[in-house]
């Protein structure tokens, strides 16, 4: 069943920092995959792109990787963007509310230095025209990386996701908000996502140069990746 993502996140968004810091591993892995971009200099004079911010996990890792750095931050949901908005930012990090999809719309441009998207491409409506939208936004040679659960190469992946689903976030979800949706929606949109190979030759079909995959260590090898791919120069 479809669901309206940006609406589901919007009921989420008062339990989502809990709930997702209950999850090992949740926030340092989203620190690594921003080193993983190694941003040269703390970042110092360029400007990065947060899409998908959701409630400012994956911006804080961003700020961690490039303090000095320019930092837009987007996200569809008013909910979750209100979350991320009410904590404390420097000047250099700033908010906007747009789908990625029309974050033109919306006067943001680029180009920028690079990208991280975490947990985003699961929930676009075409994700090979969002990919091309961001070779494009990107300077020639900067870095995309995409933080994202891709399952669907390993078996032992699948079973552990579906058993952490349905034992641990499903429910904790509902106790939480008492709406099982968007965590439904997590468990079907991971499984129903590209393996990590197939991801990656999505993101050559988009244009990238240097295309490869990292997982994380823990019970989430294989489970959570950074897909890193370069705009080509």
């Amino acid at each position: 069943m479809a669901i309206d993502v940006p609406g589901a996140f919007d009921v989420g968004a008062p339990a989502y920092d809990k709930l997702v810091g209950a999850n090992p591993g949740y926030h340092d892995h989203l620190r690594i995959s921003a080193r993983r971009m190694r941003i040269p200099g703390g970042g110092a004079g360029l400007r990065l792109l947060d899409a998908g911010c959701g409630t400012g996990a994956s911006t804080a890792a961003l700020l961690a990787a490039a303090p000095h750095a320019e930092i837009v931050a987007v996200d569809a949901s008013a909910g979750m963007l209100a979350e991320a908005a009410a904590k404390s930012w420097p000047d250099t990090v700033r908010f906007v509310h747009s789908p990625i999809e029309t974050i033109a719309d919306a006067g943001i441009h680029g180009p920028f230095d690079g990208i991280l998207a975490a947990y985003l491409l699961r929930n676009v409506t075409d994700p090979d025209a969002t990919l091309r939208a961001f070779r494009q936004l990107l300077r020639p040679g900067a870095t995309l990386a995409v933080h994202e659960y891709s399952v669907r190469d390993s078996l032992a992946a699948q079973a552990i996701w579906n058993a952490v689903c349905w034992g641990i976030i499903i429910p904790s979800g509902w106790r939480q908000t008492r709406d099982g949706a968007l965590y439904r929606h997590l468990w079907r949109s991971v499984n129903a996502f590209d393996g990590s190979a197939a991801f990656q030759r999505r993101l050559s079909a988009a244009g990238f140069t240097g295309v490869h995959s990292e997982t994380m260590s823990g019970w989430q090898r294989d489970i959570v990746h950074t897909f890193l791919a370069d705009a080509p120069r």
